[in-house]
């Protein structure tokens, strides 16, 4: 917006003048309120953002001449304080788009801007990637192994889509991936069915999931779904879900059999696989694909950095075995690297899982010693 690129004159006010102005802001932004303003200007934190504490609102406006919403994205806040008739400023000075900062924020509100450093160096890129040992590595290499065709889902298997894995085509909205892969197989015939599948979290498909394998099934999609089950909500901080047996308070709970489930819905095609083996994930992947019938395929294997997962020793590399062929990089752990031509495990990560042993052909990744 062409407002962006100025800066309001009535933000501009000296210290000890008796035109105040208020801020409205909430979660990181407020931060960035507070790290660009300091104490400058009273500030209201609303930490629940809807509904929205109207009479608190009302009564900070009341005690300031100006008010202004710091929020990114859409005017959200800036929207709400208008419906309650309240004269305020935001997206005039904000942009829609993009990350606000400090530095942004403080220039927007006539503040001196700080000097920044820029580094000469240019420095590596660290894309996000799995966790070492993570059950969905196993699983996604099998399908990037197999040339499919993969519509996700969300939740933290979505990294699926990273390279070198690269094995994600599409991410919609939580509980999409069934139910785009229903219509994409519709659409598209034998063509599709034969090497598209879709990928689903344990959590997302009891939340989102199971009325779009109800539909695959009640119209007989010839669809292959697999559940990747990490036996907990692991994207947002390792919540549990009704899929485990505990409440959110970690107290005994309802728990859903995801087979038993599947099956009540009308899919007669259903089997448990361990993502760390590869073999036994391949020929899962490849015997579904071919069946003329919608199936379900459970990834199961619980987080790895769940407390109560026992962690296996370290793997070593065998110097004079590893020929630097760098095939056990393909998995993209970053517990793996390379160091003077030859493989190197980073013991403070590897959590002993060993696949990336299976995909080494000289038996260079070895399995650690217990501890004594």
């Amino acid at each position: 917006m062409a407002a962006w690129a100025e800066t309001a004159d009535l933000n501009r006010v000296e210290e000890g003048s008796s035109r105040s102005l208020g801020i409205v802001a909430s979660s990181t932004c407020y931060q960035y309120v507070k790290e660009a303003c300091g104490d400058r200007f009273p500030v209201l934190k609303l930490g629940m953002v809807w509904p929205l504490p109207e009479r608190k609102i009302r009564d900070f406006a009341a005690g300031v001449d100006q008010l202004v919403v710091v929020e990114e994205g859409d005017p959200f806040l800036e929207g709400c304080c208008r419906g309650l008739g309240l004269d305020v400023r935001g997206k005039e000075l904000f942009p829609l788009t993009g990350e606000l900062s400090q530095n942004r924020i403080a220039e927007k509100l006539g503040l001196p801007v700080p000097a920044s450093v820029k580094l000469e160096e240019e420095l590596p890129n660290r894309p996000p990637v799995m966790c070492a040992g993570c059950p969905h590595r196993g699983l996604f290499y099998t399908l990037h192994k197999l040339g499919c065709t993969v519509l996700g889902d969300i939740g933290c298997y979505t990294l699926g889509a990273m390279p070198p894995l690269s094995a994600m085509d599409m991410t919609l909205c939580m509980g999409a991936s069934i139910s785009g892969l229903h219509g994409f197989n519709k659409a598209l015939g034998r063509e599709a069915q034969v090497k598209t599948v879709a990928v689903i979290g344990d959590s997302t498909f009891v939340h989102s999931g199971m009325t779009g394998l109800a539909n695959a099934a009640y119209n007989q999609s010839n669809s292959t779904v697999i559940v990747v089950d990490n036996s907990i909500t692991g994207m947002t901080g390792h919540q549990q879900n009704p899929t485990t047996g505990f409440s959110l308070r970690g107290e005994p709970a309802g728990k859903i059999d995801l087979e038993a489930l599947c099956r009540a819905m009308g899919v007669n095609r259903v089997r448990v696989v361990d993502p760390y083996d590869l073999k036994a994930c391949e020929a899962a992947v490849k015997e579904e694909l071919a069946a003329e019938e919608l199936s379900v395929i459970i990834s199961r294997r619980p987080c790895a950095l769940l407390k109560y997962v026992p962690r296996k020793p370290a793997l070593k590399v065998d110097p004079d075995k590893c020929r630097g062929c760098k095939a056990c990089m393909k998995i993209g752990c970053p517990a793996i690297s390379m160091e003077r031509g030859k493989a190197r495990v980073d013991a403070t990560q590897c959590v002993g899982c060993g696949v990336c042993g299976q995909l080494c052909g000289f038996g260079a990744l070895e399995a650690g010693k217990e501890a004594e």
